[in-house]
């Protein structure tokens, strides 16, 4: 199996990403063809890139779509075999584009194949033992169980039946559902070590939105995680893992109301309305408002 210039397409979903995506663009190059989602009805950031990369082609959603559906449609856009999807605050070494493509020709099979995080302190990877450790120093690919969203690089061929990330999640864990459902497939997902990333890490959307983003995360988190587990481990254990932390919230909201802190009150306020919902069977719908 051998990727190349040739034959790989780079997806970024963005939103409100003008600070950052410029240092990610320029990383890449321009040789290799990109397709930029931006989850707003923001024309004037699509000319401003089509104007100045000739690589890159920017589609707009008109609406947040989220991360994964984002990226689904990046990936049914690009007409090449193998899709890296990248977060639009993220930058490549060098290398890292290489790196890849010489890693891709010591695998037999994969259906996800990730650069590794330029952080040792943060590892992008992890396995289903936890005490399981693989000495990365002799630079071999290595499979794993689970990799970040914000760098995979897919094998179309793998996917034919077109299910990349579940849409229904909007924020959080639909990274962790697709990794499940490419191992519970007995399918490959690897690390190839001498390919470096570089994440900044939250930094994808302007700060001046910070407040609105932290809300939103909240409702996010706790929707997400229990529509996870009862997806693939059933109701009792998506309630059982998320009711103390609701309660906990409805404590919290009261508290925070009686000292009259309202940030922390809207933050408790979001997590337990993203337990209830989800409860009910309610789509993801809390969208953050970030209108200038």
């Amino acid at each position: 199996m051998s990727i190349s210039g040739q034959n790989i397409s780079i997806v970024i979903v963005t939103l409100k990403s003008e600070h950052v995506i410029h240092q990610c663009l320029e990383s890449i190059g321009k040789d290799i063809p990109i397709i930029v989602i931006e989850n707003s009805n923001n024309s004037n950031f699509k000319s401003d890139l089509e104007a100045k990369y000739q690589n890159v082609k920017c589609v707009i959603s008109k609406e947040n779509l989220g991360m994964g559906a984002g990226n689904n449609l990046g990936i049914k856009l690009a007409k090449t075999n193998y899709v890296l999807i990248l977060n639009p605050d993220v930058t490549l070494e060098s290398n890292t584009l290489n790196e890849l493509f010489l890693a891709s020709k010591k695998i037999k099979d994969f259906s996800i194949l990730s650069p590794l995080s330029a952080n040792s302190q943060s590892p992008n990877y992890n396995y289903a033992t936890p005490k399981k450790r693989i000495d990365i120093k002799n630079e071999e690919p290595f499979r794993v169980e689970y990799v970040d969203g914000f760098a995979m690089l897919f094998n179309k061929e793998n996917f034919k039946d077109g299910k990349f990330f579940d849409e229904n999640f909007f924020l959080f864990l639909e990274n962790h559902d697709l990794c499940k459902r490419v191992i519970e497939k007995g399918e490959n997902i690897y690390i190839a070590p001498r390919a470096k990333i570089n994440h900044a890490g939250g930094k994808a959307i302007n700060e001046k939105f910070n407040e609105e983003i932290e809300f939103c995360r909240n409702w996010h988190w706790m929707w997400s995680r229990f529509y996870f587990n009862k997806k693939h481990f059933g109701i009792v254990k998506a309630i059982g893992n998320g009711f103390l932390s609701y309660l906990s919230s409805i404590f919290k909201i009261l508290f925070y109301l009686l000292i009259k802190n309202k940030f922390k009150k809207n933050i408790y306020f979001n997590r337990a309305s993203g337990f209830y919902n989800a409860l009910l069977g309610r789509r993801s719908w809390q969208r953050p408002n970030l209108e200038d």
